[in-house]
């Protein structure tokens, strides 16, 4: 048998009559190329046919060419010849020394010099990447398609490409509105703008961006995500597609919440038994000296003794509310621009007044220190707190010292993950030279009232309002502690980025008298007892609601003259805010001053988009509340432009 292409059976090409120099052709061509008798025998074959499946051409000669076809593809192999003239192409597994290779074979009648047909002629190529590389994409695509993820494609300019099943199941959209809206499909969930930008500064780089995100459903329900987003590059490294995988982590998160509400719950006998141990000792004072009042007879120097302690417990008690609430991160806090340095000078000099003689405070205040961002009354818990906690970790004296620095956010990421590595920071260290702290009480010291000192000497919230402060202010806190050298607290805040002026609060002695008519609603009877009694000896006329739906009732007869209301927020029948929604809608220009013992943030936003702006807290001085009815009253109305 001759490796020449059929030269020993055919002198021609298939369906026509042919020189040698043809067969030459193709014995040299790297196509694979074969010629097979009426009975499927192999009559010859070129030399990149023996070379691609391994058989000399004696080898080849006579062996039947079915017999290199898997057998799931051997139904489509026929040995019976073709028609002259006619072509067929076929795709089929071939055994070869490397392993089974799918080839794609053109096939055509094999004619002699007589136009008589003596067999097939059949040239191939192997085409298994080609094949493997379909098999893949069809893989791909089918993984893509029904991936459990919302899949998006985008654009190197963001524009979307393509978005599997569940990407249009999740959004409500089908992939042709997607598509023929333009619809900016990376843009969803992110906050603001200033969010946006920043997480496509991070893909156009060529970075991975990961985060998590809410969005809407179709039904408008809120849902979170868990994000992934990054960029596909071309052989020459340019950014060509963004690839968007998106997580439903709802359920996740609502199980984090129930964990969490969980281990509050843990703590609510240990929480609820400080609390009261507190307040039936602040109690028990102004019970005792009330009393004491009471039964004696009347002498000004003891009486005015009586009521300072009264007074005195009174604001130990507000001070004890703001700690818890400080500590839940339930207290409203109002962030300004202000000076550390400044707060700590003025803090430590009643400290050393009070604090005993053998302890002493040295100070290492960075100059210029830029401004806070922070709550300044808030801040002064902090600092007041942890000196406190120092003088107690020496009770046979020691020093304080106090440092203030600044650090850079790209410093503390190595230990914080929250950490803004392009802000900077406010650091303020306290440091004692106590006891010091085992690993084990190192471990629980932010825990509410979890406390090493004996009898009643503390309650153990100091530090975890310190907690509750810090992180409410986006910041952080380290702590060092060895066993008989001392403590090292470290607070770390976020700087102001522009210096604001905080107000001055103006000092109040008594407030002014009034002749305008009051509404007071409140359903605690003795606060509006007390408020009537203080305003109408100013010379105010009082009337006074005690629930919201009387409140809504005077309100609503427009014949009564009302000049401004004081509001308490949380009553029976109608809250405040239901009542301040009828006093918009019926008296627009009436003029409210809100009372609440916890304005939540969410109430304040609503109340601001009301419009409403004068709050007063819970508990207040009949000076400061006062003042400020005054200043509201005296300040007119703005008149539309």
């Amino acid at each position: 048998m001759s490796t020449d292409l059929c030269e020993s059976t055919a002198k021609g090409t298939p369906g026509s009559t042919a020189s040698h120099d043809w067969l030459g052709a193709w014995a040299s061509s790297l196509s694979l190329v074969y010629c097979r008798d009426l009975e499927g025998r192999v009559l010859s074959a070129n030399r990149a046919f023996v070379r691609k499946f391994g058989r000399s051409a004696e080898q080849l000669d006579s062996t039947p060419a079915v017999g290199f076809v898997h057998p799931d593809d051997a139904p489509t192999f026929r040995s019976d010849p073709l028609p002259a003239g006619q072509r067929v192409a076929r795709e089929q597994r071939w055994l070869t020394p490397q392993g089974w290779r799918w080839v794609s074979w053109e096939e055509s009648a094999l004619v002699d010099n007589e136009a008589h047909i003596v067999g097939t002629f059949a040239v191939g190529h192997d085409i298994t990447r080609q094949h493997l590389a379909e098999e893949q994409y069809v893989k791909l695509s089918a993984v893509v398609e029904q991936s459990p993820l919302a899949i998006a494609i985008a654009d190197a300019e963001g524009h979307a490409q393509y978005v599997n099943t569940r990407f249009t199941e999740v959004t409500g959209l089908t992939l042709e509105q997607i598509l023929d809206r333009d619809l900016p499909i990376l843009r969803e969930g992110h906050k603001s703008d200033t969010a946006y930008e920043e997480f496509w500064a991070t893909v156009t780089a060529g970075q991975e961006w990961r985060g998590e995100l809410t969005r809407s459903k179709p039904d408008g329900s809120k849902v979170w995500e868990s994000v992934q987003v990054f960029p596909l590059h071309s052989a020459g490294g340019e950014i060509t597609n963004f690839v968007s995988v998106r997580q439903d982590v709802t359920a996740g998160k609502r199980l984090e919440e129930q964990l969490r509400q969980a281990q509050k719950m843990e703590v609510v006998g240990t929480l609820a038994g400080g609390i009261a141990h507190d307040f039936n000792n602040l109690l028990a004072v102004i019970n005792g000296y009330a009393e004491f009042s009471l039964s004696h007879s009347p002498d000004s120097a003891m009486l005015l003794k009586s009521l300072s302690e009264i007074q005195r417990a009174a604001q130990r008690a507000s001070g004890l509310v703001r700690q818890i609430l400080t500590f839940s991160r339930k207290a409203e806090t109002r962030f300004s621009a202000m000076d550390l340095n400044q707060l700590v000078r003025d803090l430590v000099t009643p400290l050393c007044e009070t604090f005993p003689r053998t302890v002493s405070f040295s100070f290492d205040l960075q100059e210029n220190l830029p401004p806070l961002l922070a709550d300044p009354n808030q801040i002064q818990q902090i600092i007041l707190n942890l000196c406190v906690n120092a003088r107690d970790a020496m009770p046979s004296g020691g020093t304080i010292t106090i440092n203030t620095d600044v650090r850079p956010g790209t410093e503390l990421a190595a230990f914080h993950l929250d950490v803004q590595t392009g802000r900077k920071y406010a650091m303020l260290k306290v440091t004692d030279t106590g006891t010091g702290m085992s690993p084990e009480v190192r471990a629980r010291i932010f825990e509410p009232f979890f406390t090493t000192k004996q009898g009643s000497h503390g309650t153990g919230l100091g530090l975890a309002v310190v907690y509750g402060i810090v992180t409410g202010h986006s910041g952080f806190i380290d702590v060092d502690s060895t066993l008989g050298v001392g403590t090292s607290f470290r607070v770390y805040l976020p700087l102001a980025d522009d210096v604001v002026a905080s107000p001055v609060a103006a000092a109040a002695t008594n407030f002014p008298c009034g002749t305008e008519t009051l509404l007071i609603v409140d359903d605690e009877i003795s606060l509006r007892r007390l408020l009537e009694t203080a305003f109408t000896r100013k010379g105010y006329h009082v009337t006074c609601a005690a629930d919201g739906l009387e409140a809504i009732e005077i309100i609503s007869d427009t014949s009564r003259p009302v000049d401004a209301v004081l509001l308490d927020l949380n009553m029976p029948g109608a809250t405040g805010m239901d009542v301040f929604k009828v006093i918009r809608v019926c008296r627009p220009e009436l003029k409210v001053l809100v009372l609440s013992g916890h304005l939540s943030p969410q109430a304040r936003v609503e109340f601001e988009h009301l419009g409403q702006k004068d709050f007063v807290g819970k508990p207040y001085s009949l000076n400061e509340l006062g003042h400020r009815l005054r200043t509201l009253l005296d300040t007119p109305k703005p008149t539309a432009s």
